[in-house]
């Protein structure tokens, strides 16, 4: 069967390079062509685009880069008419891949599956009609979405696992017993350059005081090039670590992390984690956060937990010194430490330990067949 997928940035480009993988294990004939990144590229089939060209944030950039956008998605739509698959797989990126999915739907091309569901319990709860209206099945990769779907918006979903907690377990049993290597505290700044911009000089300022007892390591994002760190790196001791998170976080001792798929990558490394995420207009934006959004937390770890597990320092209560002091709390004879680890053991149990990837093919495959060309 032709499979057409579409990825926004480089966590989603991990995903669906498994999940291509697993498609193939369940259907050796799987013809791919996408929107993605070098690890799906390396899996096989035709990239239309790379997901740099998509992978845009903000207000500003955006429009911006709005002929750009607009441009991808019109050649997106017409590709996707004459190559004329059996399905399109959406990963996450919801601005882009819903307006796929809307025309897709129009044009009765195919089935439309959603491969991480779009997080519209945090903001913009107004897609689910959207999603209802265009969307042929849901596939999530996290256990409290079933009930915001199921329960309270009556859409039926399927919770398949989750890839990140898989991906990493797979990975330490590669590696076998990476611990001890080295005392290194991680900074991990985010995956596009307005978040590197906004919070990594505030991780350094930080952490300078511990130069002199830890290893202060930074994980660049697989979309960033290396020279771009440059301009926050020079004079401050902190080492740049580029393509080797997951190396540096079976040796770190404690974390600085900007919210996304990372927290959960340092919760089962079982790291202790401080979340960061400077915003603009602070008190505007902690105001909302009370009033307004719908999620009392922005971490993953914490919303799966559903209790604060991590400290999340955000918008009018990121400063130097909170991210300080919380991170002397996690280090080693901290007053935290041990009661952060202790509670990532609560996050691994409502994660499951089902193989996402394959389970989501299985699923796939397995409604496609009697619609088989």
């Amino acid at each position: 069967m032709k499979y057409y997928l579409i990825v926004g940035e480089a966590s989603g480009d991990l995903h669906a390079s498994h999940l291509m993988q697993a498609l193939k294990r369940h259907d050796p004939a799987a013809d791919f062509r996408f929107f993605g990144g070098d690890l799906m590229t390396a899996v096989g089939g035709t990239r239309v685009r790379h997901y740099r060209e998509l992978a845009y944030m903000g207000f500003v950039p955006v429009l911006l880069h709005l002929p750009t956008i607009l441009g991808n998605m019109k050649m997106c739509k017409q590709d996707i008419l004459q190559w004329h698959p059996d399905v399109v797989i959406l990963v996450d990126y919801p601005g882009f891949n819903l307006g796929i999915a809307k025309f897709v739907k129009a044009h009765a091309v195919c089935p439309v599956y959603y491969y991480i569901s779009p997080k519209i319990w945090a903001w913009k709860e107004y897609r689910i009609k959207n999603i209802k209206r265009d969307v042929d099945e849901l596939f999530s990769i996290l256990p409290f979405e079933v009930d915001f779907y199921e329960k309270k918006h009556h859409f039926p979903i399927h919770y398949v696992g989750n890839p990140t907690a898989q991906e990493v377990r797979q990975w330490q049993a590669a590696q076998g017993d990476t611990s001890g290597a080295g005392a290194c505290v991680a900074l991990l700044a985010g995956s596009r350059k307005q978040e590197i911009k906004d919070n990594l000089p505030a991780m350094i300022a930080a952490t300078r005081h511990l130069a002199d007892r830890y290893d202060l390591v930074l994980a660049g994002a697989p979309s960033i090039e290396p020279a771009y760190y440059e301009q926050f790196l020079q004079g401050s001791g902190v080492r740049l670590v580029v393509n080797d998170t997951y190396r540096l976080l079976s040796q770190a001792t404690a974390a600085l992390v900007t919210s996304g798929t990372a927290t959960l990558e340092t919760c089962m490394f079982r790291v202790p984690q401080v979340v960061c995420y400077e915003t603009p207009l602070p008190r505007l934006i902690g105001f909302l956060r009370r009033h307004l959004i719908k999620v009392r937390y922005i971490s993953l770890v914490n919303l799966i937990a559903d209790r604060e597990v991590v400290t999340e320092l955000v918008a009018e209560t990121f400063s130097v010194d909170n991210i300080r002091r919380e991170l002397q709390a996690i280090l080693p004879g901290g007053s935290r430490r041990q009661q952060q680890l202790a509670d990532y053991d609560e996050v691994y149990r409502r994660l499951g330990d089902s193989h996402a990837a394959d389970r989501a093919a299985e699923l796939m495959v397995g409604g496609l067949r009697p619609n088989e060309k």
